[in-house]
């Protein structure tokens, strides 16, 4: 007998790149950048604030490149986990930022998948980033938690030994599954018979426990059974009744 005998099917899981962010867990960061908004470093200008519109629509993020916009996306995502107004070397705001980078070249690998050095430059990033979360999950767990709260990550380690997936090993322990899920289930058929046969042993035994009983008192013997034996026999019953619904 075979595999396919038993109804036992196998089918290859489909692999997913350690770049998805399935994978690396990167749950997206919702960081809303209008066209009306001024460029980086812009912002606090006190001669923007007395120019004229057609000066201040020069700065704002609809006349600027597209790197602008990426700018302030990285600049808000660092906000959310800076310590003070000047940080910029703590292992936060260099995870932010590397965070914000992986995100935008997640959306770009998907639609050029075959830019090859992106890939490597975005493999090396994020395997960049999982090392400061792994340190910082070590040195300090309420802030590593914190952290992964802030940027709505999911920190997910790579095993140390990754298992290569196999047609044979997966069917060697699907098929261990399946005999263990017969066994299981034949048990259980197994045990309600017993316990069937259990419930009419008990009513038969209280029977002729009555029987005795009533036969001993007849003849005037000194009763070898009690009204008490009897109870307990009509109470097993009960009980075994209820478990065999």
């Amino acid at each position: 007998a075979s595999v396919t005998d038993f109804k036992i099917k196998w089918i290859r899981p489909k692999e997913i790149s350690s770049l998805d962010p399935r994978q690396t867990g990167d749950l997206g960061i919702d960081i809303p950048v209008k066209p009306t908004d001024i460029k980086l470093y812009y912002q606090n200008s006190k001669e923007l604030e007395d120019a004229s519109d057609i000066v201040r629509n020069m700065f704002t993020v609809a006349f600027q490149t597209k790197k602008e916009a990426r700018n302030l996306e990285r600049e808000g995502t660092i906000n959310l986990v800076k310590r003070h107004i000047c940080d910029r070397g703590s292992s936060e705001v260099k995870i932010a930022a590397m965070t914000n980078e992986i995100q935008f070249l997640q959306k770009y690998m998907s639609d050029n998948p075959r830019n090859k050095k992106t890939k490597v430059f975005l493999k090396e990033l994020i395997d960049k980033r999982n090392k400061y979360l792994k340190l910082m999950r070590k040195w300090d767990y309420r802030r590593f938690e914190w952290l992964l709260e802030r940027l709505n990550l999911i920190y997910l380690p790579q095993p140390k030994n990754a298992v290569k997936v196999s047609r044979k090993d997966s069917l060697r322990k699907l098929t261990n599954e399946y005999c263990s899920n017969v066994i299981k289930q034949k048990l259980n058929e197994y045990r309600d018979e017993l316990r069937k046969e259990q419930e009419l042993f008990y009513a038969e035994k209280a029977e002729k426990l009555a029987l005795i009983l009533k036969q001993e008192k007849e003849y005037g013997l000194t009763p070898s059974v009690t009204e008490n034996d009897i109870k307990d026999a009509l109470k097993k019953v009960e009980e075994l009744s209820r478990k065999n619904v």
